[in-house]
């Protein structure tokens, strides 16, 4: 288990089988469309995938989770989600650490990821880690919002 500098409270792990359920469950709260659990546990046991679980005061407990995917010396951020409980404490923050350290370690130098226009906390977030915005995709999401495009020199 490793644990943030900046915030003893927050510890980051990797996941693993036995938090798939956790995983798909908070983000079945977190998003319109949650991603059931055969999906979570395919990015789970893919090698090519970052799948961390964040922990705020509860050993084991998942508070919030991200899963990146790696190819070709680039990466992808396919979701980052904390609990509503939980938020604006610093835990999306120890995950994208945690995740751009793994990334560096295996070489890879550039981290994408789109999150919802006018989503202004993700979006200072990971301003705040330097990502540029370079594109939108309109209408990206089942909703009809457009995705702002986010890119971070890693």
């Amino acid at each position: 288990m490793q644990t943030m500098p900046d915030d003893d409270s927050i510890a980051i792990r990797v996941a693993n089988l036995d938090d798939v359920r956790e995983i798909a469950e908070l983000h079945a709260r977190c998003f319109p469309r949650g991603w059931d659990e055969v999906s979570i546990s395919t990015f789970v046991a893919d090698p090519a995938c970052v799948v961390f679980v964040a922990s705020a005061g509860e050993a084991n407990a998942c508070h919030g989770f991200l899963i990146a995917r790696a190819v070709s010396g680039e990466a992808e951020i396919l979701t980052l989600a904390v609990d509503k409980a939980h938020r604006r404490k610093g835990v999306a923050r120890a995950l994208l650490i945690a995740t751009i350290a793994r990334l560096r370690l295996a070489g890879i130098t550039q981290l994408f990821l789109e999150v919802e226009s006018g989503n202004e906390a993700a979006e200072g977030l990971y301003r705040g880690f330097g990502a540029k915005s370079v594109g939108r995709r309109a209408a990206y999401y089942e909703h009809g919002a457009d995705a702002s495009i986010f890119s971070l020199a890693l």
